[in-house]
């Protein structure tokens, strides 16, 4: 079942991985754009066209959208939203649900308030569960139902040898290779699961299904098995495929294919900060920080992409900030996205008041 997750980023750093991407970008087709039907805005071409709806899902006046990081969706259409939300603001929740309509459902997730990263939907023995990370001064990792009850709750895997004396136990918010700052999950067949470590270590961790660890693999480098903010993390397990890894390794711009157990295979380029990964039947959908959401085929050939802004957004500063900037059918900076039951997109974008979009997919 195809669920999804999206991590902060500061003004200097995103500045900085830009520069580094320019050729890509410079590079990269740009195969779809915006036009108007009517009153709608359609994205796409051909079997690809997506009507799109900004804003899609309504807060309740008491809440405020805080960042929105990442999504996912249950088997019923639920869907969950996950923002990085306020340190100072603990009683506010980090983690929303709404219904196939838009319409509010229930909140919660106080807990990772400040530091709301990751989200994930699995279903273990007929039974979904929520994978949650968070990082900032939370650096945790845990298990929820889907009302947000705590099954279980983990930190930094200090057994590992990589982190700092005492990362597990005192949580302050320390960024550095000896720091744990954790952004997604991918699920293994035998109950297990990876954990990217994206903003701190650099490594992949791998748990078994109680989220104890076991190894891990990675850590930071120049690509080929080694990182640079391993962001996003995916099993590829699409038809006439042979079951992979795929790390979104965000700041080379580029999507790493590894074994299960993280032995290197290929990398594939021409993206612009990729954030994160999700499938459906042959179908592989990228949101890139850089202003567009790439979707792939079974032969990890492009056939679209989806609001695409990339020059406008990486050549002026601000935008997330500035509301009145954003333009319709056009994105600013995708951070994550998850295939809706039906094949529609959800897409959550790193902006400073939040945004989640819903691209209807017209057949």
């Amino acid at each position: 079942m195809s669920s999804r997750r999206c991590a902060s980023l500061n003004r200097r750093q995103f500045l900085g991985q830009t520069a580094v991407a320019a050729a890509t970008i410079a590079g990269a087709p740009a195969i779809v754009t915006a036009d108007k039907s009517g009153s709608r805005t359609i994205l796409g071409e051909g079997d690809y066209r997506y009507e799109v709806l900004h804003d899609w899902p309504q807060l309740p006046d008491k809440y405020t959208w805080q960042t929105t990081h990442n999504v996912a969706v249950d088997k019923a259409g639920h869907l969950y939203v996950i923002h990085e939300g306020r340190a100072d603001q603990k009683d506010h929740p980090s983690i929303f649900v709404f219904d196939d309509e838009g319409r509010f459902v229930r909140a919660f997730g106080e807990q990772f308030q400040g530091g709301g990263h990751g989200i994930e939907v699995r279903e273990e023995d007929g039974e979904e569960f929520l994978y949650v990370c968070a990082y900032q001064q939370v650096k945790a990792f845990a298990k929820l139902t889907l009302t947000g009850e705590t099954v279980w709750e983990k930190y930094a895997p200090v057994e590992s040898g990589v982190y700092a004396e005492n990362e597990d136990t005192d949580r302050k918010k320390v960024w550095g290779r000896d720091r744990f700052m954790p952004t997604n999950f991918a699920f293994l067949d035998d109950g297990g699961f990876l954990l990217a470590d994206g903003y701190g270590s650099f490594y992949i961790h791998r748990y078994d299904r109680e989220g104890n660890w076991i190894s891990k693999f990675g850590g930071p480098g120049k690509g080929e098995g080694t990182f640079a903010t391993p962001h996003g993390i995916w099993i590829d397990r699409r038809p006439g495929r042979e079951e992979r890894v795929v790390v979104c390794d965000r700041a080379h711009h580029t999507l790493q294919y590894l074994t299960l157990d993280g032995k290197y295979i290929e990398t594939l380029t021409g993206y612009g900060l990729p954030a994160n990964i999700d499938t459906q039947g042959d179908l592989m959908l990228i949101p890139e920080l850089h202003a567009r959401v790439t979707l792939l085929n079974g032969k990890n050939e492009v056939v679209a992409r989806l609001g695409d802004d990339v020059e406008r957004v990486t050549s002026q500063k601000g935008i997330r900030n500035s509301r009145d900037q954003w333009l319709t059918g056009k994105f600013v900076h995708p951070h994550d996205a998850c295939f809706a039951n039906n094949g529609d997109i959800f897409v959550a974008e790193w902006v400073a008041t939040g945004r989640v979009s819903r691209l209807r997919r017209l057949a």
